[in-house]
């Protein structure tokens, strides 16, 4: 009885899961041909920088993009890493921009995040660089994962749990998406992180969809500076698992927040769309709307105070 209820439990898909059916039209182009051999060699660009970290005031929020998904959130009192990622490869897929900062030149990390369990948001080789005894937070079902890494904790979260660290409370968000580590293991949770401190806050959506929790997360919590993916949504499956970045600008809109920074787009080449495209749509779309002064595109390796 007790083993039929732990399969049932881990067959159980999340809240929000996508569907997982191929798209019509999946097999009329080859991912292979189109993508993965040409950014085999496709020469890595981008630059290494050594950052200079400011001294944050009361208040003061600190954000630097490292690439991807990947960012470093800083306060006065913490300094938070979410999907770190320094992997030149995801299995066949090419790494082709730098990493904007090298692991060796991060502050000391205060907690770490991970949204979900695909290879390019949770990389086990840089999360066990980055390990030294302090906690960790993952979605559930995915803490098998990471223990074994050098953490002192594992958080797994349900969607809107939260857990304090000193001043900095931090929920999980729901997001449309998956987070099967492998083929079979669709049981594992996936969403994003909302960061709170000292009445300010940021919110790292993970990898989602287009979806109508958008308008959910706006309302129930107060998003200041939200960090959206736009890229990877011309998927090989033809599946809708990314937003392009006109769908970023609508969900940014619904989260009712003052600050946009788009990520996931410009490290690896997940999808047909060239690496150049998502950027360039977003702020022809944003300027369309009349909101270029609220979208804010971060370097990589480049902190940023607000």
């Amino acid at each position: 009885m007790v083993r039929r209820l732990l399969q049932k439990r881990k067959s159980a898909k999340p809240q929000n899961h996508v569907d997982m059916k191929l798209g019509e039209g999946w097999h009329k182009r080859n991912f292979l041909a189109e993508v993965i051999i040409p950014s085999m060699f496709t020469r890595r660009h981008g630059h290494k920088l050594k950052p200079v970290f400011p001294e944050l005031g009361p208040g003061q929020v600190c954000i630097t993009w490292i690439g991807h998904a990947s960012f470093l959130i800083q306060t006065p009192e913490h300094s938070v890493l979410i999907d770190p990622n320094w992997a030149k490869w995801l299995k066949v897929i090419k790494r082709i921009k730098h990493p904007g900062i090298e692991l060796h030149d991060l502050p000391a990390i205060d907690l770490v995040l991970v949204t979900h369990a695909h290879f390019d948001h949770l990389d086990r080789r840089s999360l066990r660089a980055v390990a030294r005894d302090q906690p960790i937070a993952v979605p559930e079902h995915v803490g098998n994962l990471v223990h074994d890494l050098g953490f002192d904790r594992v958080h797994e979260l349900k969607h809107w749990d939260s857990f304090q660290l000193g001043s900095l409370k931090v929920t999980l968000t729901p997001a449309r998406h998956w987070g099967a580590r492998v083929l079979h293991d669709s049981h594992r949770g996936f969403g994003g992180f909302l960061i709170e401190y000292a009445g300010r806050s940021v919110l790292h959506c993970g990898d989602t969809a287009y979806f109508d929790g958008f308008k959910e997360i706006g309302e129930r919590a107060n998003v200041e500076i939200a960090l959206l993916p736009i890229g990877a949504y011309e998927a090989p499956t033809k599946r809708d698992v990314h937003m392009n970045p006109e769908q970023a600008l609508q969900a940014f809109l619904e989260l009712r927040a003052s600050t946009m920074i788009p990520m996931h787009f410009g490290t690896f080449r997940l999808s047909y769309e060239p690496l150049h495209e998502p950027p360039q749509r977003l702020l022809e779309k944003a300027l369309e709307l009349s909101l270029l002064d609220k979208v804010r595109l971060l370097n990589e390796g480049e902190p940023a105070v607000f």
